[in-house]
């Protein structure tokens, strides 16, 4: 892995912290509204960033094509986010502020995002309430009426804001309906079923997209000024996540080859609270949310023989005494108990069951108990605030969680490294801009629960609005470019098209699926909660073994007139194999634990993560280097003014 010469800024103002993003507003270069009508924008994405932004854009009077893989942008993945979204408003009166806000998803991600970026996200958040209440956004209230808070993990505050267990899915309507509100004033250009599969570079700039219509299967040119990605993450590389099944990180690895930076792509989150896997044939897990870590106590057995015996299925957890309980969260974790951090339950739960202490038949869970919660405020207060989320658990497992204990197992959720982007959200490729999950701003190397639509709705009502102008400015006396007379995108279809002529003359034994499965079964034994130098070396020998297993004996069938869902999944595969190569490079490259990246040869004595600061305070940037080479490392230092790092504590 050489080191690459390219020097990268990431254009932070100067100034005190709290007036970072004060002075750059107040000097970037604006866009006239007559001249925006002028300037065609495309964002890639109709989640809540790419939804936020399209319809904010479109709002200052910008020309905007929204590009969707789904029929409708409600069903983006964003709706599928249960818990809430934090923000600093401190409704409860409990201590929070805006630095506090800034400091523990600084802590929370293990001292290795950018103090600026964080610290903007904080600032905004509170405008993020505000602008979604006005949307009609139904938070739940407390009984004066006022906005009511809940806890999440990493904080000791209440911050953050929910509608019962369907936070996501009641902001991305809030999202969509300004989003459609701009598609019917014809601000907005709206193509649904439509993958991007090209970015076309003119001049050094991204001047628009290569489309392909998933239902007629035709390939179209669009032209855009500038190009947005809010294109979500790549925790499908390790096929069993709880993302959606169309998830996919094809786009990043679109923008990856053409130059622009994969920033820390060894940073994915496992989620603690998750439905266990049942089974060889499953095809995705199911997310519980991290609210219910404010009520649910979790636990497994002391003994080892009541552990066997519930596994045998001789005891059931209703039987064991509360004396023979480990609530293993507060016993190690006293100062915050079952709400630390994702990424220390996740790794206290693994802790347990390779010592032998996991439940169900696989050995591979713990309870999550609402005994406690329901005696204390009684079954109609639970049922007010997870109501959706238990009957949801009880219909995939047919166990009815007021009565018994749900069982729930770490999974793949949320991935923290994403196209790298400067302060601006801006690429290293000139007009490609990047937001949301699909970048690797603000979590660092773990993302605190409610911060995910924080970010994207950050991104795209508060913060691109402001960037993208600024870039923009000097576009004005730029033409629209007529696609079907530009070189650029001919150059750009052709190479899609011979992309897909190749998969397609493959003509192997294998099932797109069959693969996906094997990538990601190595991804999760060996880049998956634990790692250690052996197993990621290996994991970059199995890669590429996949890598060439893929590409001479896959099966596809069809052709690419019309809909050929296998054709799609094939092409994300080939983009999920390079993103799993990537991943366990930067993890075998990072020789510390920081968050989600827990190298085993790095912990405490305690078996926390230990970093090592003086040699990886910096953000990995991996730079293409062309089709079967090594890729290039590139650093972008991580020099903190304003925080002093310390080893995480949550006791």
């Amino acid at each position: 892995m050489s080191k690459s010469d390219l020097k990268i800024n990431s254009k932070i103002p100067e100034g005190q912290l709290a007036e970072k993003w004060t002075n750059y507003k107040t000097h970037q270069k604006l866009v006239n509204p007559a001249n925006k009508r002028r300037l065609d924008v495309i964002v890639v994405g109709t989640g809540l960033a790419g939804a936020s932004a399209a319809a904010s854009l479109a709002e200052l009077g910008f020309k905007v094509k929204n590009f969707t893989i789904q029929d409708s942008p409600r069903r983006a993945h964003s709706i599928a986010a249960q818990g809430g979204i934090n923000a600093a408003k401190n409704y409860p009166n409990d201590g929070d502020s805006v630095y506090r806000l800034f400091y523990d998803t600084i802590k929370g991600g293990d001292y290795r995002a950018r103090e600026a970026n964080v610290y903007r996200l904080a600032e905004v958040s509170n405008s993020i309430i505000d602008q979604c209440v006005a949307q009609g956004v139904p938070f739940a209230r407390e009984y004066g009426g006022l906005l009511d808070n809940r806890s999440f993990g990493g904080a000791q505050v209440s911050r953050t804001f929910y509608a019962r267990g369907q936070t996501g899915q009641q902001l991305l309507l809030g999202a969509y309906q300004a989003l459609m509100r701009q598609v019917h004033n014809g601000g907005v250009e709206l193509h649904t079923r439509t993958e991007l599969v090209d970015i076309v570079i003119v001049d050094g700039k991204a001047r628009g997209i290569i489309a392909r219509d998933l239902v007629t299967g035709k390939l179209h040119r669009h032209f855009g000024h500038a190009v947005v990605l809010a294109t979500g993450g790549y925790g499908n590389t390790f096929f069993l996540s709880t993302n959606a099944m169309g998830s996919n990180g094809s786009a990043a690895i679109k923008a990856y080859h053409k130059g622009a930076l994969f920033a820390n792509p060894c940073y994915a989150q496992i989620h603690p609270t998750c439905i266990p896997v049942h089974g060889e044939f499953q095809s995705k897990l199911t997310l519980m949310s991290e609210s219910l870590r404010n009520d649910g106590r979790i636990w497994v057995p002391k003994k080892k023989e009541d552990a066997e015996a519930i596994r045998a299925g001789r005891l059931k957890p209703t039987q064991i005494a509360e004396d023979d309980r480990d609530y293993y969260l507060e016993r190690r974790y006293p100062a915050f108990g079952n709400l630390v951090p994702r990424d220390v339950a996740s790794r206290a739960a693994k802790e347990r069951c390779d010592a032998g202490f996991g439940v169900n038949a696989t050995g591979l869970a713990v309870y999550l108990d609402f005994k406690e919660a329901i005696e204390r405020l009684g079954r109609k207060v639970i049922e007010e605030r997870y109501g959706n989320l238990f009957q949801m658990y009880e219909k995939i497992t047919d166990e009815n969680p007021y009565e018994t204990p749900m069982m729930i197992y770490p999974a793949i959720h949320y991935t923290m490294g994403g196209i790298w982007v400067d302060y601006e959200l801006q690429t290293t490729i000139p007009g490609l801009f990047c937001c949301g999950e699909a970048n690797f701003s603000d979590h660092g190397a773990n993302r605190l629960g409610a911060s995910a639509l924080m970010q994207g709705l950050a991104d795209g009502y508060f913060v691109l609005p402001y960037t993208i102008q600024n870039y923009l400015a000097d576009d004005i006396r730029t033409p629209r470019m007529d696609p079907d007379k530009q070189p650029e995108f001919a150059e750009a279809e052709a190479g899609v098209t011979k992309r897909f002529e190749k998969l397609l003359a493959i003509k192997g034994a294998r099932s797109v699926d069959s693969i996906h499965k094997e990538l990601g079964i190595i991804m999760w034994d060996f880049v998956g909660m634990a790692r250690n130098k052996d197993g990621l070396k290996q994991a970059v020998e199995k890669i590429d073994a996949i890598r060439k297993e893929f590409w001479t004996n896959v099966r596809i069938p069809g052709n690419t007139d019309g809909m050929n869902v296998e054709l799609e999944k094939a092409s994300r595969l080939a983009d999920f194999i390079e993103i799993g190569s990537l991943m366990a490079r930067d993890a075998y490259n990072r020789e510390e634990s920081c968050g989600g990246h827990f190298r085993e040869e790095y912990q405490t004595e305690e078996g926390e993560a230990l970093r090592q600061d003086d040699k990886f305070s910096y953000v990995s940037c991996w730079k293409y280097a062309g089709d079967g080479q090594e890729p290039e490392l590139v650093k972008e230092p991580l020099d903190y003014e304003f925080v002093k790092r310390a080893q995480r504590n949550y006791k």
